[in-house]
């Protein structure tokens, strides 16, 4: 089965984040790294987001 990648607007809506604040924690790797579509076009497997929302409720939730 395909996997769905998701573009930045698509993060932001999906994590509530602003473009700032997805690539400063990807810099401070604190988020996952999208991967490269084209050369100027980048996205973020589904999965990893679901992943990564998934360990911040976790972690909310402690």
């Amino acid at each position: 089965m395909t996997e769905k990648h998701l573009r930045r607007r698509d993060v932001e809506d999906i994590t509530g984040l602003s473009r700032s604040t997805i690539y400063r924690l990807m810099s401070n790797g604190e988020f996952p790294k999208p991967i490269k579509l084209t050369g100027r076009a980048v996205a973020w497997p589904e999965s990893r987001i679901s992943a990564w929302l998934a360990e911040r409720h976790l972690a909310s939730a402690a």
